[in-house]
């Protein structure tokens, strides 16, 4: 019976935060010895080497990083997509060519080689550095969530946390099986549109890759994630990324494994599509889990003044928290040109589907309260200039009704 105990609690997937509560006091005394902007660094690589890891797109950088090595005397740039055989001379293929199945058929041969890295580190930084900054925020700063939360008078339940880092764990095997075959894909010649001379396509190309390409990565995630708000698909898929009202940063691969791998290769599609650098690629993959990771953080980064298009952290929590509206990543202007943006004077509940909400006149008294409670809980320093966007006072909704009222009559 003990034997079964200690078994359960090893394989137990809140060890990803319960290792850092534990060894809280530990961490205390070696931060506190740390000079404020050290802890802040190490912070941000965490999230960094989080964000890049997780998805096992290392692996696909390191690909890409040895072929771009070998480019000289391996590649045969003729205009086309690329088609070289590097894997072999990394390590020989011991797949059976007489099979009616050859990896080597597929440009496969060698998988393992990718598939076992890739969910080693996967689970590695999940767990570890994932564990890291909850500790650093949810731990550390917990008794003063004011400075530091988006909804900080509400927290998961102990259950939705072993929810999220069980489901996340899931979708992460997955999609670390795909990044290794992808790596294993394009490191054995597998065709693609990935160059490796900025000369080749012209550098006006090269330049405007990078909008291009980050854009359609964007759009058609806004879109993707538009339509898994549709009734059927959000009832069979999304729902249960939705159950986290109060996300953090283990949130971000905490949804069906269907839609984790539909979002993956959404991101790696251009790559099939059109000449893309590797370099281009590679920062833009990066970028993108980057801010996933802030995003689901539950925790009031903002912008820099480098990223007008990029949406603070407190957007995407308002996903969170009112379901339907703020369908966007990492450009908020889609959800400003497609009226899916959140307003001030709509009310958003699971059950009001397609983005728009309700008007304050089409609510029912509880609705409205339930509405106007969940406002208070957010954090006004989540927003820009520490000022709340969204403070609905009561002689608002009586304007906004008598106004109604008068255009019905």
């Amino acid at each position: 019976m003990a034997k079964e105990k200690k078994q359960t609690k090893m394989i137990d997937p809140m060890m990803a935060v319960t290792w850092s509560e534990r060894y809280n006091k530990t961490f205390e005394k070696i931060w506190a010895k740390l000079p404020n902007f050290v802890g802040s660094f190490i912070a941000t690589a965490a999230v960094f080497i989080l964000g890049s890891s997780i998805h096992a797109d290392w692996l696909l950088i390191l690909v890409h990083f040895i072929k771009y090595l070998r480019h000289g005397e391996d590649e045969k740039d003729n205009g086309t997509m690329s088609a070289s055989n590097d894997t072999e001379s990394l390590h020989k293929s011991k797949d059976n060519d007489d099979g009616l199945f050859s990896l080597e058929d597929y440009k496969l041969q060698g998988l393992a080689y990718y598939i076992f890295p890739a969910l080693i580190v996967s689970y590695v930084t999940y767990l570890g550095v994932g564990g890291f900054l909850h500790w650093y925020y949810y731990v550390r700063q917990r008794d003063r969530p004011e400075e530091w939360k988006c909804q900080p008078t509400k927290w998961l339940s102990p259950e939705l946390e072993r929810h999220e880092i069980l489901l996340g764990s899931l979708s992460l095997f997955f999609g670390s099986i795909l990044s290794g075959i992808m790596s294993c894909y394009i490191m054995n010649g597998g065709d693609t549109y990935v160059y490796y001379d900025y000369s080749q396509y012209g550098y006006i190309w090269a330049v405007l890759q990078w909008p291009v390409i980050f854009m359609w990565q964007d759009y058609l995630t806004y879109w993707g994630h538009r339509a898994f708000h549709l009734p059927f698909l959000y009832k069979h898929f999304h729902k249960l990324h939705h159950k986290y009202k109060q996300p953090t940063a283990f949130s971000v691969t905490a949804i069906h494994p269907a839609e984790f791998l539909f979002f993956q290769c959404i991101l790696i599609s251009p790559m099939f599509l059109v000449p893309t650098h590797w370099i281009t690629i590679t920062i833009l993959l990066f970028y993108t889990y980057y801010h996933g990771i802030i995003d689901h953080s539950g925790i009031n980064f903002k912008a820099y003044w480098w990223q007008p298009w990029q949406p603070a952290c407190i957007f995407h929590d308002n996903h969170h928290q009112y379901f339907h509206v703020n369908f966007g990543f990492n450009i908020e202007y889609w959800d400003k040109l497609h009226g899916t943006y959140r307003q001030k004077d709509r009310v958003y509940r699971e059950e009001f589907f397609y983005g728009q909400g309700k008007s304050l006149d089409e609510v029912t008294e509880s609705e409205l309260a339930e509405d106007m409670a969940e406002r208070k809980s957010e954090n006004p320093l989540a927003y820009e200039n520490n000022r709340y966007a969204y403070e609905l006072k009561k002689s608002d909704i009586v304007k906004k009704r008598n106004s109604s009222s008068t255009k019905t009559k």
